[in-house]
């Protein structure tokens, strides 16, 4: 299979000297279509960082991004954030959702941004409120809902484009046990039914154990994961 994701010898610092901190030095992965990866580390590991640049959203010292095969780094400005709309969902911790917006325009918006026509959006989004489960809140605004529902909306908004993977911090790190549960329950069943890739950031031992592939980011480098309970 060919891989839709594909990072090689990323290299990323920050700050000056003497105080310079090299995030990433080398970190390589591949994900394929319907794949769950997660990945694990200590805080400041650089897993957002990570996160950041295989999602175009931040330029590496070094190394090549590849989404479907294209050089992401290559791109223009433009051009990246085109294919970047269209390709990669993001979700957050925080959710990030607008609270002036109902959960149907929040996932909706998205779509609009990339001139999706709004019916076509609206219908998209609807269809995947329902496969959240919670499609009877799609009118709520955010603080309308519970945590569970505002990181469910947020993974609907995440999918609404049809991305090929969807890159998630920490998607259940504010969330309680049962919320958290159900979350990765949810995310399972996307990889498999609609065969989007998943590469999913995490302290959580239960959604690193319930992923296909874990892989440790440590002094900078990705491997794989041996002993679960020495890293999280």
């Amino acid at each position: 299979m060919t891989a839709v994701l594909r990072a090689s010898d990323l290299s990323k610092t920050f700050g000056r000297l003497p105080s310079q901190v090299e995030v990433l030095r080398g970190a390589s992965l591949e994900i394929e279509r319907g794949e769950l990866v997660a990945v694990a580390g200590s805080s400041g590991s650089g897993k957002s960082t990570l996160l950041h640049i295989l999602g175009g959203l931040m330029h590496p010292d070094a190394g090549r991004v590849e989404l479907g095969g294209e050089d992401l780094y290559a791109l223009g400005d433009r051009q990246r954030a085109h294919r970047r709309s269209r390709r990669v969902g993001f979700v957050f911790q925080m959710h990030h959702l607008l609270p002036e917006f109902t959960a149907l325009e929040n996932v909706v918006l998205p779509a609009l941004i990339a001139k999706e026509r709004e019916t076509t959006a609206r219908a998209r989004a609807l269809e995947l409120l329902e496969a959240m489960g919670i499609a009877g809140r799609a009118r709520h605004k955010p603080g309308e809902l519970s945590g569970g529902e505002q990181q469910r909306v947020a993974v609907a908004r995440a999918l609404v484009n049809m991305p090929e993977v969807v890159l998630a911090d920490e998607p259940s790190g504010n969330l309680d046990r049962d919320s958290s549960e159900a979350l990765l329950r949810l995310l399972e069943q996307l990889s498999r039914e609609r065969h989007q890739a998943f590469l999913v950031a995490t302290h959580s031992p239960s959604l690193a154990r319930r992923a296909q592939r874990t892989l440790v980011l440590s002094e900078g480098v990705l491997r794989p994961l041996q002993q679960l309970e020495t890293v999280l």
